[in-house]
Parts: C-alpha cells; structure tokens; sequence
C-alpha cells in the first residue's frame, strides 16, 4: 500500500492509495489507466469520509458494466443455443445475478481491495457485502470495457462468468425461484404465495427495496434489490431455503 501525504478534512494522515498490481494479475487484464481500476473500486460510502480522494465512486462504471455482462452473455447464448427466448432468458439471469456476481468477486479476491466507509467495512450482514461485492465486479467490466475495448471484456467474462454455465444448467439452477416457491408451497400447502413491499428507501434514480414473502399470515422470507422484482426474487430464493425447497 503506498501512503498519500494528502490530508483529509480534520488533519488526518490518510493510507490510500492501494497497490492493485496482484489483483490485475487476478483479472488477467494490464490496465493502461490504472485509475479506472481503482474507480471500480471505491464505494460512494467511501467518499463521504474522504472527499479529496483522487477518483469518484463506482456508479457509474457499474451501471457501464452490468450493460456489457449482459450483452456479452446474450450474444454467447444467442450463438451457441437453440433454446426459446424465455428459456435463455432464465439462463441469461443466472449468469448474472447479484449473487454470481458476488461469488465471481469472491474468487478473484476484490474484496480487500475495496474502498469503503469504517461503517460500510464494519457491516458483516451478508446480503450488504454480496451487493457491494456484486456491485464492483460490474465495476470492473465497465473498467475494462473502457481501458481495453470489447474484446477484452468479453474474454474476462467468458473465463469468469461463462464458464458456470455447464453447472447451472446441469443442476437446473436457472429455475426461476418465484416460480418454484409457487409450484411447491400449492403442492405441499395448497397455498399461494404473497409478495409485498416491506421497505422502500432511496432517491428515485438509486432505490433500495425489502420485500417479504408470505404463506397466508405467515411471513416466511424477505429479500432485498434495487428493484421490486429483484427484491421479490431474493424473497423467493430465501424461502426455498427457509423451507428447505431447494
């Protein structure tokens, strides 16, 4: 880690800077801007302690990033696949899942090259480190897509992402959960699940749902996402494992 002379407001000495050679070595990728790596990087949390910092968070590389993944993975399965439209759809969206995304981010390491607020480093819930992890690893896409090109990008995600394709289709794992939690509380309870709002936080443009999932009165899940559906998803997904349905 190399050390800034630069001080943050209140007159403290702040280490920064991290050395990300070993983790470029990880991503297979040279950057010739070493900045758009570290962007990737850096969550908005961050900032809010350390203003001065040399680059902005990783918003906008994400949202950069989440569009090349699914291109990509769409052109691949496109090309290689006869199924139906709906079928590589449900295939599609296992690829690129929060929770893929965050296991991709897992195995590469990115965690400790984060750069988060004392808050956000502190935060051991789960679902709060799979989305920043998840988050991230789009970053990076973006940060590659724009260092390298297309071609780049596409080879990082073929090795990362594509290659989990022979498993999921093999263990059926494309299932959409909703529907199976459907499928098998009608056939073990004969009940039809629920799904409503809990939460909603956020501004317009960035908003953050909780969404629980009921059996009757019974609540038996909740899930979170920038989105209902997303958020309806990870409820569904927590209550097959709620009630072992998996």
């Amino acid at each position: 880690m190399v050390k800034t002379n630069r001080q943050e407001s209140g007159g403290v000495n702040v280490s920064m800077e991290k050395d990300l050679s070993t983790l470029e070595k990880k991503l297979g990728v040279k950057f010739q801007k070493k900045e758009l790596l570290r962007q990737s990087l850096v969550h908005r949390s961050f900032l809010n302690e350390h203003p001065s910092f040399s680059v902005g968070n990783n918003e906008r590389l994400e949202f950069l990033g989440d569009a090349v993944l699914e291109v990509v993975v769409t052109e691949f399965l496109f090309k290689n696949y006869s199924e139906p439209e709906g079928e590589l759809t449900n295939w599609r969206a296992s690829l690129v899942r929060s929770e893929q995304l965050a296991l991709v981010a897992t195995d590469l390491g990115i965690e400790k090259y984060l750069y988060l607020s004392k808050g956000e480093s502190n935060d051991k819930t789960p679902k709060a480190k799979q989305t920043i992890l998840a988050n991230a690893c789009e970053a990076i896409i973006g940060a590659i897509y724009l260092d390298q090109g297309l071609e780049t990008a596409r080879k990082f995600i073929e090795g990362n992402f594509l290659i989990r394709l022979e498993n999921i289709l093999e263990n059926q794992l494309y299932r959409d959960p909703k529907s199976l939690v459907q499928e098998m509380s009608q056939e073990k309870l004969g009940i039809t699940p629920v799904y409503k709002v809990i939460k909603e936080s956020g501004p317009d443009h960035k908003k953050h749902f909780v969404i629980g999932v009921w059996f009757e009165k019974e609540l038996i899940a909740e899930g979170e996402g920038s989105s209902k559906q997303a958020a309806q998803l990870s409820a569904a997904q927590n209550a097959l494992k709620a009630k072992d349905w998996e």
